[in-house]
């Protein structure tokens, strides 16, 4: 769990440099790259829930 977390958060510096360039800048590429940060984002906050219920049970 503490894996998923650490990639948590990554993920999460990712899309905040890159929201802020695309806000910021105007700059397209980097809406792109938030998009996918979210999305990966996503997907491992579910695996996290999951860890999370296990690890509680």
């Amino acid at each position: 769990m503490k894996e998923i977390l650490d990639q948590i958060k990554v993920e999460i510096d990712n899309f905040v440099v890159n929201a802020d360039a695309q806000l910021g800048k105007g700059n397209k590429a980097a809406g792109t790259r938030a998009r996918k940060a979210a999305l990966n984002l996503s997907k491992l906050m579910k695996d996290f829930r999951k860890a999370s219920v296990e690890a509680s049970k």
